[in-house]
C-alpha cells in the first residue's frame, strides 16, 4: 500500500509494516539516536560517521569501517529512513532523514532507543539478507 497524505499535508501516513520494519532497522543499526537527530537538521557525511570519528561524536556504538558504515546506511536508505544528499554535480557521500525517518526519530526525542530483542535482530538480519519487504 503506498503512503497517503493525512489531514496535515506535511505528514505522511505509512503502512504499519513499513513503520515497524523501519523502526526495527533503526534500533538494530550500529548507530546512536544522536546521529539521526543531527541528520534531521543537516546532512552528515560518511567520513564524519565512519572509523573513530563516529565514535568520538557519539554517532556510532563502536568504530565502523567505511564499508560497514556505508552498508548500514545503505540499508537504512532501502527501508526508507535515510536518503543520500545530492548537489549540483550528483550524489554526495552525505545522508539526511526522509519524512519517515523524521517521524521515527521524533517519537524517540528525549528517550533512548528501545533495546532490540533477539526477534528484532533475527527479522532485521533475514530481511536484509533476503531483501524481503516485511
Amino acid at each position: 500500500m503506498p503512503a497517503v497524505y493525512s489531514q496535515n499535508p506535511n505528514i505522511f501516513i505509512y503502512p504499519q509494516s513499513t513503520v515497524e520494519r523501519a523502526e526495527r532497522s533503526l534500533v538494530c543499526s550500529p548507530f546512536n539516536l544522536s546521529l539521526f537527530e543531527v541528520m534531521g537538521h543537516q546532512s552528515v557525511s560518511l567520513t564524519a560517521i565512519a572509523l573513530e570519528n563516529g565514535l568520538k561524536q557519539g554517532y556510532t556504538k563502536r568504530p565502523l569501517s567505511e564499508l560497514a558504515c556505508d552498508n548500514a546506511l545503505g540499508w537504512l536508505i532501502q527501508v526508507g529512513v535515510l536518503r543520500r544528499e545530492v548537489d549540483g554535480q550528483g550524489i554526495t557521500d552525505s545522508f539526511r532523514l526522509t519524512p519517515l525517518g523524521r517521524q521515527l526519530v521524533e517519537q524517540y526525542q528525549e528517550k533512548n532507543w528501545r533495546t532490540p530483542s533477539w526477534r528484532d535482530r533475527l527479522y532485521d538480519a533475514v530481511t536484509r539478507w533476503l531483501r524481503i519487504p516485511f
